[in-house]
């Protein structure tokens, strides 16, 4: 039996307000999960046993909409949470406290918390999960987007699209440590899991800039073409392939990372955004957002395996054991 026998990877899906959950074994939906407005960033808890989803009652404003389209649209803050779901049950059962226009968030490593990004608010907030608490919200910059934690819980990283940037923040303490200088408008983020480099996708720079993991100085850049617009990220588990989602272009780039080069262009979907690695490695999801559909990957050949239609506008997933 292979890993992704007893796997299910959950995508997020923007526009119809759910989660699809699909089987990695027989590569078929098997259920449609309810949440609430707007579900982009997802994560799971290690033991597959609950999916959390960041929930926005902010409207959708698009890169082509006016300012002052976007603020005459509806908001309805009521509706901003993360949304926990049972992932037995396949049933929401509780929503969390999130701040303004959660997208991206984040699990400490003993899953006492959640570190969220507020889009519209240049902060990120601290969620205690036991007490459904906000207890802390640190100022990181303009539309903040990405965030991670470190392999070993130590600090939380996030990014600002605006300031072009990423803050650090201390994992236990909440507070603001540092605050260093990226490409243009960075998206997503990612560490080796030997917390050696750090990998950050830089959309308008059309890159993934490299750093030290632990002290953040610059060590490269691999650029990815004139068309490509990186955003989600993924990285293999022996740490030798890093996985791109080039937006726009409809394309994953696959980095060697020892040679820092790119050594396949994949073609998957409309808008590929967010990205996910079976545990084995053997293969490879992205969301494809105006498409309806996401992409498997086999890693092994970097051939489209199967589309597979899903809900509307699929933003974000994670794999995780079946419960």
């Amino acid at each position: 039996m292979t890993a992704t026998a007893g796997e299910l990877a959950y995508i997020s899906n923007e526009d119809s307000g759910t989660i699809s959950v699909l089987d990695l074994e027989s590569l078929t939906i098997v259920d449609t999960i309810a949440v609430g407005r707007r579900p982009r960033g997802i994560r799971a808890t290690r033991d597959g046993k609950y999916i959390f989803v960041a929930l926005s009652g902010s409207p959708k404003c698009p890169p082509s909409m006016s300012d002052a389209d976007c603020h005459a649209q509806t908001t309805d803050k009521s509706q901003d949470g993360i949304a926990m779901v049972d992932a037995r049950s396949r049933q929401k059962v509780r929503v969390f406290p999130g701040g303004s226009d959660p997208e991206q968030f984040d699990l400490s490593r003993d899953e006492k918390y959640l570190f969220i990004s507020n889009e519209d608010a240049g902060v990120a907030s601290v969620v205690d999960i036991a007490s459904a608490k906000l207890i802390a919200e640190v100022p990181v910059g303009d539309e903040p987007e990405g965030v991670r934690v470190s392999p070993d819980g130590s600090v939380v990283l996030v990014t600002s699209e605006e300031e072009h940037s990423v803050s650090v923040l201390d994992g236990q303490s909440f507070a603001l440590l540092h605050t260093f200088d990226v490409g243009l408008r960075p998206r997503d983020l990612i560490f080796s899991h030997d917390y050696s480099l750090l990998f950050v996708s830089s959309e308008f720079s059309r890159r993934v800039d490299i750093f030290d993991a632990r002290d953040y100085s610059a060590l490269g850049q691999v650029e990815l073409g004139e068309t490509a617009l990186p955003m989600g990220l993924a990285i293999s588990s022996d740490d030798k392939t890093l996985y791109v989602a080039n937006g726009r272009a409809g394309t994953v780039s696959v980095i060697d990372i020892k040679s820092r080069q790119v050594s396949a262009v994949l073609e998957v979907g409309r808008r590929p955004w967010g990205l996910a690695l079976s545990t084995d490695d053997r293969i490879l999801i992205s969301a494809n957002g105006p498409s309806d559909d996401v992409s498997v990957i086999d890693t092994a050949t970097m051939t489209l395996r199967k589309k597979i239609s899903v809900g509307e506008t699929p933003w974000g997933l994670v794999i995780a054991p079946a419960p």
